[in-house]
């Protein structure tokens, strides 16, 4: 059940659900088999609205705990809201705090700190505390799942829009966004990397979503001033040879280090102009070392599923 309740949030097309709810048995009231216009559109709303019950039963306890759990890991938040609630829904700022390899008295602090580092003027701005204190905290397998929980308790419980959900993070935590943005693109509207590494991450995937990325010019430890302006000329060619995507910007900010004193803020506002379109014409799918089964409406059985694996929704003219 809670894979056709996420589909129904990822793709936002509550129409996916007929087959499988049995809805109208597929008759509709003229008699022709065929549900008119309207009838799916009031079907789809049922549909979304019994989704949205379903998730604020099955999430409360943990949203009201801010405690987002899966097997033994839990992920614990801060959040705050801003802003009146727009009549298509909040906005979600997901919001990733640097430490890492460390001690948990400093990946605490920096946890702290990261509540406090941006300010949006409308939505839920949450930063969630990473369950380990390990290098990759934030690309470690089990986050994907938990921020599908977090995402889902937001748009049930919150009011927030799924089309409207944004990721970022500083340092380590933008390590994790050059991770996450693109392993998981299609639950985005646009993201925003702040001083991190991307490893081994591939652009790739970020076809359909806004990034940005922000640096200090002279960040230079583990070379990520320059990572940054050479992920800045990939996504330039990738933006030449398919102009319908891969919307971007990279600022590297002149005369500073790691911290940009808070220069980077610029970002919030640039991505909340973004909006996810949940069933984009093309999709472009590069697998990560943690393994996904479905992006956007494409799918692929479990044993297909290989890391750096490659799906299109056509064949495109150059990569």
């Amino acid at each position: 059940m809670r894979n056709l309740l996420f589909v129904l949030l990822v793709a936002g097309c509550s129409c996916l659900a007929f087959a499988k709810d049995g809805a109208n048995n597929g008759r509709s009231e003229n008699g022709s088999g065929r549900l008119t216009k309207k009838e799916a559109e009031a079907e789809s709303q049922r549909l979304w609205q019994a989704c949205l019950r379903d998730l604020s039963a099955g999430l409360k306890n943990e949203w009201d705990a801010k405690e987002i759990r899966t097997g033994s890991k839990v992920l614990r938040l801060k959040a705050k809201v801003s802003g009146g609630k727009p009549v298509d829904g909040r906005s979600l700022y997901i919001s990733m705090h640097g430490g890492g390899n460390a001690t948990k008295e400093l990946n605490d602090q920096q946890w702290n700190n990261q509540i406090r580092l941006y300010s949006p003027k409308e939505g839920v701005y949450v930063a969630p505390r990473a369950p380990t204190n390990t290098w990759n905290l934030w690309h470690e397998a089990h986050i994907d799942t938990l921020f599908d929980r977090l995402i889902e308790a937001a748009v049930a419980l919150e009011g927030v829009n799924p089309n409207k959900v944004y990721l970022m993070g500083y340092s380590a935590g933008g390590d994790g966004v050059y991770q996450l943005a693109p392993r998981m693109a299609d639950r985005w509207a646009a993201a925003a990397m702040m001083a991190g590494h991307p490893n081994e991450a591939s652009p790739l995937n970020l076809r359909n979503i806004g990034f940005a990325i922000h640096m200090g010019a002279l960040d230079s430890a583990y070379n990520r001033n320059e990572i940054a302006r050479k992920w800045g000329l990939v996504l330039d060619s990738l933006r030449k040879a398919d102009p319908q995507g891969y919307q971007h910007v990279v600022q590297l900010h002149e005369g500073r280090g790691h911290w940009m004193n808070r220069e980077d803020s610029v970002a919030v506002p640039w991505m909340a102009s973004f909006r996810r379109n949940p069933l984009p014409d093309r999709v472009v799918w590069k697998q990560d070392d943690v393994n996904h089964y479905s992006f956007y409406w494409l799918a692929v059985p479990a044993e297909s599923a290989k890391t750096g694996g490659k799906w299109w929704s056509q064949e495109p003219e150059t990569y």
